[in-house]
């Protein structure tokens, strides 16, 4: 195995198995601990399902081809793979809107936002956004399967993605590639307008506010999903839409670790080195677990 790829194996299983405790961590407080059963923890929860669905759908795949350089899968398990990864992508953009909206309603409206903002309200949201993502994203999937290849099916690439998978067939692809253009108003651009949208009306929100301590405890409360909401456009962009025009593939592989396992991993830490109601119920879990080991020390002793 070359350094590169033993380099880059031990960075993306570290990376994977932080992501993983990282997550099931803010699952698991979010879930246990009374000040954070919210809406906005339960969207963050949500949050940590969906990246623990996209990293454990690429990273152990991409582990064993870095490992052995050149490995197969099948076509149902790449197919598989691409309709995993597209619905949770798409699934994050809708859960990022309606972050967002949670967001303006807390800032712009808070006298109703217990009113609108019921626990009912909050599954509904959560559904529709993977019905939607899940139902769009098989779209594409179904219109891929149809495709005919016929070469070496050889995809120089880290994960089963659209682009090397239309790239392999040797069909004409011109109308799959249109209908996921067409998907990508409803499923990218429009959730970014919302954000975008809600952001405005949050930022004249505050600056109506007088005092400067009222201003930054306002700001504070969406300044982790503003970061995340930055980060994940930020890394489409950066993969999909900067031209490929003499980028190397090593290039290339290395943004794909960028929406796919850094992202994931990046979330959990924003949003618990930026939030104080986390970092208290992190606080009490460790206090917790000092008292418990403490009494059953005392009860064996």
């Amino acid at each position: 195995m070359a350094v590169y790829n033993l380099l880059l194996f031990t960075l993306v299983l570290i990376i994977y198995f932080v992501t993983m405790c990282g997550n099931l961590l803010i699952i698991m407080l979010v879930y246990y601990s009374k000040t954070l059963h919210s809406p906005m923890y339960f969207f963050l929860s949500q949050l940590s399902i969906s990246d623990i669905l996209l990293t454990t759908d690429i990273a152990p795949h991409m582990l064993n081809i870095v490992l052995h350089e050149r490995t197969s899968i099948s076509f149902s398990g790449c197919i598989t793979q691409y309709y995993v990864f597209g619905s949770t992508e798409t699934f994050e953009c809708f859960l990022l809107t309606v972050m967002s909206y949670d967001r303006y309603l807390a800032i712009c409206s808070p006298l109703h936002y217990t009113s609108i903002m019921k626990q009912s309200l909050c599954i509904q949201l959560v559904l529709v956004s993977w019905i939607f993502s899940c139902s769009m994203v098989l779209i594409s999937t179904l219109e891929i399967c149809q495709l005919e290849f016929c070469g070496l099916n050889v995809i120089d690439y880290l994960f089963c993605d659209f682009n090397p998978l239309v790239e392999l067939s040797c069909s004409d692809t011109s109308r799959v590639q249109m209908e996921v253009l067409l998907l990508c108003v409803p499923g990218l651009i429009f959730p970014f307008l919302l954000i975008v949208i809600s952001y405005t009306y949050i930022v004249l929100t505050i600056l109506k506010i007088s005092s400067f301590s009222g201003r930054l405890k306002s700001f504070s409360t969406c300044s982790s999903h503003l970061t995340v909401v930055f980060i994940f456009y930020g890394t489409l962009i950066a993969v999909y839409l900067i031209p490929k025009k003499g980028q190397s593939q090593t290039i290339s592989k290395i943004m794909s670790l960028l929406y796919t396992v850094f992202t994931p991993f990046i979330n959990p830490f924003i949003y618990s080195l930026r939030n104080r109601e986390i970092k208290d119920s992190l606080k009490m879990l460790y206090i917790n677990k000092r008292l418990f080991i403490q009494n059953l020390w005392q009860k064996f002793n």
